[in-house]
């Protein structure tokens, strides 16, 4: 370095404008915003309340078919990031509409994909030719590169909670979508025959293909809410999280899908939890009961069928007036793959 650049009082500002033909900055004037001493995610806690969304969805049902829309959702935006397509940072969220009769025509994408049944009872999405038959609270995957569409055949509308990892990807630059010739995939297999394969804690003989994401496309929400009510019944319960189950491949014991943790938990009437929180963003959609969460200095009233957002890292508490159970997804096993994921519990 020059005794000209090292001495005192030389005029910095002149030396920063000679780098930028050059397309160079000087990291010191931006360290502090780039290494943080804790996250500070752009998305703020924001709730979607059913009750005024689903007017709002339903009248898109008389303006645009499912075949034209492609899939007919309203994207869940949060207010801090609008036109991105983003509920917190990291995760898509939307509500689908499909009425009865329509389908809704076969694609794939690099995003993985979830959704999570709000509200009918009979629709379907196909994945790979495999029908999933839809029940209110089901979880239905439709992983990464996978062919699906989506039908509805029974006498009523249906909704779901779609959640991706759309964020992620378009940073990542991976995005890739192929649209099938047909509005529908052919039939490979007959409904309900990857749960009956690997839903019962046993695998095929001589199973071979990779398992990235689980090869169970639906998780029913009877089964699901029974494990809860078992847990509730053997009396012990997390003062962070209430009785709280994850979604798994039961090929591998790990996350359901590679880049997106999803959950149930329930949370007994009258029980608060204690403070939390992690790096792992999340978005819930009520299940059952109505109840509070304070997140930061935020408090949100939740109802059934309510959607609201947990950005990371912000301190967040429940308190249930009723019985209630929560879905939830988040990026955690991508967090912990990556050797990133944190959890605070308490004011430590």
């Amino acid at each position: 370095m020059s005794e000209q650049a090292a001495a005192p009082g030389v005029e910095r500002g002149e030396y920063y404008a000679r780098l930028v033909p050059h397309n160079l900055a000087p990291l010191w004037e931006d360290l502090g915003t780039i290494l943080l001493r804790a996250p500070k995610p752009e998305a703020v806690p924001h709730i979607w309340r059913y009750a005024d969304v689903r007017p709002l969805l339903l009248e898109s049902g008389d303006l645009i078919s499912a075949e034209e829309a492609e899939r007919r959702v309203l994207i869940l935006e949060n207010p801090a990031l609008p036109g991105r397509a983003c509920a917190t940072d990291t995760l898509y969220a939307g509500l689908q509409l499909i009425l009865p009769g329509e389908v809704a025509p076969a694609h794939r994408h690099t995003q993985s994909a979830l959704r999570y049944v709000v509200e009918g009872s009979g629709a379907y999405t196909a994945v790979d030719g495999e029908k999933a038959y839809m029940e209110e609270g089901d979880l239905i995957l439709t992983p990464s590169w996978t062919w699906h569409d989506h039908g509805n055949p029974s006498d009523k509308p249906m909704v779901w909670l779609d959640g991706l990892d759309i964020p992620i990807l378009r940073f990542m630059t991976t995005t890739f979508v192929e649209h099938y010739a047909d509005p529908v995939f052919p039939e490979t297999r007959p409904a309900g025959d990857s749960l009956a394969r690997y839903g019962a804690n046993m695998l095929p003989v001589n199973e071979t293909r990779a398992q990235t994401a689980s090869p169970v496309f639906r998780y029913p929400f009877e089964r699901s809410r029974e494990a809860l009510e078992k847990m509730r019944q053997a009396g012990d319960i997390d003062p962070f999280q209430g009785h709280k189950l994850e979604y798994i491949n039961p090929a591998t014991g790990g996350a359901a899908m590679p880049t997106m943790s999803s959950f149930l938990q329930l949370l007994p009437k009258g029980f608060a939890t204690e403070s939390y929180r992690a790096t792992d963003a999340a978005v819930y959609s009520v299940v059952e009961g109505a109840g509070k969460v304070w997140i930061g200095d935020v408090e949100l009233d939740w109802d059934k069928r309510d959607t609201f957002a947990v950005p990371a890292w912000m301190p967040h508490t429940f308190e249930a007036s009723s019985d209630s159970v929560l879905f939830s997804f988040s990026d955690r096993v991508m967090q912990q793959r990556l050797g990133l994921w944190r959890e605070q519990r308490g004011n430590q």
